[in-house]
């Protein structure tokens, strides 16, 4: 097994240093400038938009709602990575590498905006309502299949598999630590409800991450907060190490600094999962009038993960006088930090938000991994062959080593992640044209937008956005 696992890492380490990070850099800022910034622009146009999605007037029944689709995406998002990820970046990286993290949501949102856009230009219909993502707009747009189920295979595997052990591994650690629970009960128990919901199909999963998502990201913020408030005098020393140790003023050493970058990068990416090619798996099921809003409710999705729930968690591990001595890493040492600051409780808290953000994290991981196989292959037996086997590796996850499982993630995360940069790097210019087109119909005082496809030279291959679907949309 340590033989396996250095070799992950010398493969972790040579994609991750010399490939994907100058991509993730490069494309970010690329990105933001042909979009003039749009995460900063649209900002509060974002919160305006999911309002709009989440009310039951715009609700379509047999639809998923951009507000759903949004939930999806951020019960993926939102996970372990949070909770037990920020804690292990602090620990591997130190408290730099939450700046860089920073850094990596405030760039890849605009890369997200353009994946997630592109997402919603290229999807097709079927029955249960939309699907799409980057296979898709890699097959329309690019006329490359084999491209397309290269990326599709490579996030079955990172996504349905090894994403899903990461989550249900962290889950069983945090409740054998909280209640002495055996992992292996755990693990029992998350995979049986985990079968309850993947096999009801894209609406269940929907359902379920539109009521675990916002109840228990609002109460893990809560809680952090309340922690900020009483130690609020430790704050700007809290702030102050953050970027020194960025940086490495002290030490200046070029390998400690391109380390604590590194490692910021990888669990920011991990995190938020900007540019990787996930998220717009989630944003192609939104039924909305026009593709630049669900992008840019995908893009608040970056801000919401990172900026504010890994930074809750950095505030709390940071809060704790013993994180750099106490040994612990990941959820462990999470709760502990958490225990400092307002009791044994804690544990029992950290617990249980844990388990319900690796849950819906399991199912929003689940659909990506659907979304996929349907691209490849649509018979439903080999879908259910998927449902079965996600099932066996949520069930190993929680009992095997936590090292292998979190260093293949890297692996299979850096792969699809690099997939999906070209070919949003080939694509982006649909979505430029397409942002430009809803900032002139809000200039010339249309509520909102309506995309026609016609309007866009070039653009070709594309099922859902032709003149009959504009006429159908205009009239509801």
């Amino acid at each position: 097994m340590e033989n396996l696992n250095s070799l992950i890492l010398s493969i972790n380490d040579f994609i991750w240093t010399y490939i994907l990070i100058a991509m993730l850099v490069t494309l970010g800022i690329y990105f933001s400038v042909k979009t003039k910034f749009v995460q900063f622009r649209y900002f509060k146009e974002m919160f305006k938009l999911l309002g709009e999605g989440a009310s039951k007037e715009n609700k379509k029944e047999g639809q998923v709602s951009s507000f759903q689709a949004f939930c999806i995406s951020t019960s993926s998002r939102v996970g372990t990575g949070n909770i037990a990820g920020i804690a292990m970046a602090v620990v591997v990286g130190g408290p730099g590498a939450i700046f860089w993290m920073w850094i990596t949501a405030l760039i890849g949102s605009a890369s997200s905006f353009v994946e997630s856009t592109l997402a919603q230009i290229f999807k097709i219909k079927d029955k249960d309502g939309f699907r799409g993502g980057p296979a898709y707009y890699i097959e329309q747009g690019l006329n490359k299949k084999w491209m397309g189920i290269l990326f599709s295979i490579l996030i079955t595997i990172c996504f349905g598999f090894v994403f899903n052990a990461v989550q249900a591994n962290t889950v069983s650690l945090a409740f054998n630590s909280a209640f002495g629970i055996d992992r292996l009960t755990i693990g029992i128990i998350i995979t049986i409800l985990t079968a309850i919901v993947i096999f009801g199909g894209v609406h269940r999963i929907a359902k379920v991450s539109e009521i675990i998502v916002p109840i228990f990201a609002g109460l893990y913020i809560l809680v952090a907060l309340f922690v900020v408030v009483i130690n609020i005098g430790e704050i700007p020393n809290v702030l102050k190490l953050i970027v020194e140790n960025a940086f490495n003023f002290r030490e200046m050493s070029v390998g400690t600094t391109a380390g604590i970058i590194l490692t910021g990068v990888k669990r920011g990416l991990f995190s938020n999962e900007a540019g990787m090619g996930s998220a717009p798996n989630a944003a192609a099921t939104a039924d909305t009038s026009h593709p630049v809003k669900q992008g840019l409710i995908q893009t608040l999705g970056v801000f919401t993960d990172t900026i504010l729930i890994c930074t809750c968690t950095a505030f709390i591990v940071l809060l704790y006088p013993g994180y750099s001595t106490s040994g612990l890493s990941g959820i462990e040492l999470t709760q502990a930090a958490l225990s400092s600051h307002i009791g044994s409780f804690a544990h029992i808290f950290i617990a249980l938000c844990i388990f319900l953000f690796a849950f819906s994290s399991i199912v929003g991981n689940y659909y990506y991994g659907e979304s996929n196989i349907e691209f490849m292959n649509s018979n439903k037996t080999v879908l259910n062959i998927f449902r079965v086997l996600v099932v066996c590796m949520v069930l190993f996850g929680s009992v095997v080593q936590v090292d292998v499982v979190w260093n293949l993630a890297d692996v299979f995360m850096a792969l699809m992640a690099i997939i999906n940069l070209i070919a949003i790097a080939l694509l982006g210019k649909y979505a430029f044209i397409a942002l430009e087109d809803y900032t002139n119909q809000k200039k010339n005082g249309i509520k909102s937008p309506v995309f026609d496809a016609s309007n866009i030279k070039g653009l070709e291959n594309v099922q859902c956005w032709n003149n009959t679907e504009i006429r159908k949309t205009k009239s509801m």
